[in-house]
């Protein structure tokens, strides 16, 4: 039988120090290497690097800003339109704002929950038609998971667009083999306080075209000319991370590996207890992938189960454990009001189905199992199965 043995607060995707941090940081105390930029953050710009087999990273403040250096990078600019998963966090696509473009949201489809090739090549056929192209689209690998990267890369192939992979949340998994992140033209990661490996705050941007990051890491630092003075004659960003955080990434880096299999492990115990009941469905991973389950996340279907994700939701709240709906879709966000999306098929919108039936549940890599055992029994107690 489940039992819960106290009230205190899960949280849902906390920061999980290993300790081999502060060795790093104790490094740039001795050397006084405490602003931005030093050893360490060379380093972990090349751990990071060939951990996904890409030839080079720029570390960077935050994944928003990798995003605003890949745009920037690809000219994108005022009157441009840039394509971008709709299921996603808005940071996906403020940067599309920042040049002053326009984004042009694209459904999911059921198989990832990410990008929806059928709607990416609808859009993308529509706006050749127009005349009107993106400037480059932007795929999310939600929760970890990959999108269909071999059908969406063919299409962007297919039309010339540069593809920028969002993968602030996948750092770990792969598709087929490969690392996520590393198929588009660059790959973002974000290493947020809440993410599989933190720096506590920053993210990087990695491509195998070492010029355009020769670049980034010049827009990145204010664009200085190689004067002796302070000269500008380029729009940059305060973007570099610091040295300091840079070496809580490098120990973080080192046990990203078991990161993802404690949080492997935390998908598996939720599934094998509630896949079984009635409304439930787990967020699938696609064949010959390999998610990290950043969040474990699953939907239930009110009619089948007689029980609503807000009842679930609020009853978790009632118990003191963080939970989440699922990213309400860009196209349903009030900032983006009147920009255009396209769903997976007609009549047929796949992450506004999400939005109003998902649920991510607490899965840091920490979780005791006192704490699993909470989640679930509440999760079963709101759809009233004995436990």
């Amino acid at each position: 039988m489940l039992t819960t043995t106290n009230k205190s607060r899960i949280f849902l995707s906390p920061p999980h120090m290993s300790g081999k941090e502060l060795k790093y940081i104790k490094g740039a105390f001795e050397s006084n290497w405490i602003a931005p930029l030093g050893p360490n953050v060379d380093a972990f710009e090349k751990e990071i690097a060939d951990y996904l087999g890409v030839n080079d990273a720029v570390a960077v403040s935050s994944g928003t800003a990798a995003i605003h250096l890949a745009l920037s990078l690809l000219g994108v600019e005022k009157g441009d339109t840039v394509f971008c998963s709709s299921l996603t966090f808005v940071a996906s696509a403020n940067p599309i704002l920042y040049q002053g473009a326009e984004p042009v949201f694209i459904d999911s489809e059921p198989d990832t929950w990410n990008m929806s090739p059928e709607a990416l090549e609808k859009a993308l056929m529509e706006s050749e038609l127009d005349r009107r192209l993106p400037k480059a689209v932007i795929v999310v690998n939600l929760y970890g998971q990959s999108a269909k990267m071999d059908e969406i890369t063919s299409l962007c192939d297919d039309y010339g667009i540069p593809l920028i992979e969002d993968a602030a949340e996948s750092l770990g998994s792969t598709y087929k083999g490969k690392a996520s992140g590393s198929f588009g033209e660059m790959g973002i990661f974000s290493f947020n306080g809440n993410k599989i490996i933190t720096t506590s705050g920053g993210g990087m941007l990695v491509s195998d075209n070492s010029e355009w990051m020769k670049k980034a890491r010049f827009l990145a630092t204010q664009a200085r000319d190689p004067a002796l003075h302070y000269q500008h004659s380029k729009l940059g960003y305060n973007y570099r991370l610091s040295n300091i955080l840079a070496g809580v990434g490098r120990g973080q880096l080192e046990v990203l590996d078991e990161r993802v299999e404690a949080r492997r492990q935390i998908f598996n115990r939720y599934y094998e207890e509630l896949a079984h009941l009635p409304g439930i469905s787990f967020m699938p991973e696609l064949m010959n992938t390999k998610s990290n389950r950043w969040l474990t996340a699953f939907t239930v279907d009110d009619s089948i189960s007689g029980v609503s994700a807000k009842s679930i939701l609020k009853n978790l709240t009632e118990e003191n454990i963080e939970a989440r709906p699922v990213w309400k879709p860009l196209h349903m966000q009030p900032l983006f009001e009147g920009c255009d999306n396209y769903p997976h098929r007609e009549n047929e919108n796949i992450s506004e189905s999400l939005f109003h039936q998902g649920i991510c549940l607490p899965s840091g890599s920490s979780m005791s199992e006192t704490e699993l055992l909470r989640v679930i029994n509440s999760v079963k107690n709101t759809l009233k199965i004995k436990v």
